[in-house]
């Protein structure tokens, strides 16, 4: 009893309780907006007791991982590799979606989903982190050879998921990980603008040859008017037309909890994953939405304090992309729930329904709880 009582006792101590209470406010608010929106579902599912049971299980990875010395777990980057890619693999044989969005994305076993492409994004960030870490200390960051090795791991994930999920939202996050991470561990700018026009020029050739004509509208459709795009092909304007509207009729104050009329009335395909910011602005207003905002970017503002304070490389790498994860998902999410950016199916952290969604955000802010609960090294480099 007096051993729990001292884990206890030092976890309360050590631990970061800010950044745990902040994601278990906004995980709790979520929860409030998901029974909402299947208010009235019929027949009735099982959404709020796997969201609080995921809940659960991601507070339980936050403690365990908060006394995990991410050292360790880096050293194991190898392993960690092939782990995350024969997982991906699995949904080749196993993988499943839905028909409208075109992608096999999820694992279902027993009636419960896991999304392996969310989950690989920590052993992602903890991988590039470990790798840039190392070349950091040799001053060999900045060569080729480094380099490729980098976007050899990350091009090597991008694919498989792209290939076999062909779930294109999930993967574009790891872009930007990837580039918040070489930006934040030293890489010259120069190299920046290489990519920039290496991918410029590449593009015609993917979208032509990797992309669906739906995935391709769908990326086209905010960036174009609407009496350009193909009257048979509108659809794709809908499900964010729809998230606009309920947004713009919440007001400043909201409708109120489940009195949202087009969140009660189901109008939004995808409201309770994709689009639950939308229901906010329905039944809460701008007043919820800003709140969400506010959440998020406080723990986003958190996990780059916490790496910068840890005064060690990986600490401070693995943090950023965290953070990096974290923001790019939000932008994402919230633009599409605007209309601003292409509908492409990202959850929004913490926020949206679904387990690997709400395990992964909790098991990662746990990490960067861990890099907290780590003794500072006498000696540090400024990246």
């Amino acid at each position: 009893m007096k051993g729990i009582l001292r884990v206890l006792t030092r976890f309360l101590r050590e631990a970061d309780i800010l950044l745990l209470s902040l994601s278990l406010v906004s995980a709790i608010f979520g929860v409030i907006l998901i029974s909402s929106v299947v208010h009235n579902l019929e027949p009735r599912g099982n959404e709020i007791p796997v969201q609080i049971g995921a809940m659960v299980i991601g507070f339980i990875l936050f403690v365990l991982f908060s006394y995990v010395d991410i050292d360790i777990i880096a050293d194991k980057s190898a392993f960690l590799l092939v782990f995350s890619a024969l997982f991906i693999m699995t949904l080749y044989f196993w993988g499943v979606g839905l028909e409208e969005t075109g992608n096999k994305a999820w694992l279902r076993f027993f009636g419960i989903g896991i999304q392996p492409a969310e989950i690989v994004k920590v052993t992602f960030i903890i991988i590039v982190g470990k790798m840039i870490a190392n070349h950091k200390e040799r001053k060999t960051l900045n060569s080729i050879m480094p380099l490729l090795q980098i976007l050899f791991v990350f091009a090597l994930l991008f694919g498989l998921i792209v290939g076999i999920s062909a779930d294109l939202g999930s993967a574009l996050v790891y872009v930007f990980i990837l580039a918040i991470m070489l930006f934040v561990g030293g890489v010259k700018l120069r190299w920046f603008a290489l990519a920039a026009v290496i991918i410029g020029a590449a593009s015609p050739l993917i979208i032509s040859n990797f992309l669906t004509e739906k995935q391709i509208n769908r990326i086209r459709a905010p960036f174009v008017p609407e009496e350009s795009i193909d009257p048979g092909r509108r659809d794709v304007l809908w499900q964010a037309d729809q998230s606009v509207n309920a947004i713009k009729s919440g007001g400043f104050r909201g409708q109120g909890l489940r009195n949202g009329r087009m969140t009660q009335a189901g109008l939004i395909p995808g409201q309770k994953t994709d689009f639950i910011f939308s229901a906010a602005g329905e039944e809460f207003g701008f007043i919820g939405c800003i709140l969400i905002v506010a959440l998020l970017i406080a723990i986003i503002i958190r996990c780059v304090y916490i790496g910068i304070k840890s005064n060690n490389s990986l600490g401070l790498l693995v943090c950023t992309g965290i953070a990096g994860m974290f923001m790019s998902q939000m932008f994402e999410n919230i633009g599409m729930c605007l209309g601003l950016l292409p509908v492409i199916g990202i959850t929004l952290p913490f926020y949206s329904y679904g387990g690997s969604s709400i395990v992964t955000c909790f098991a990662a802010v746990g990490i960067v709880s861990g890099v907290k609960m780590r003794p500072k090294p006498a000696r540090f480099t400024t990246l």
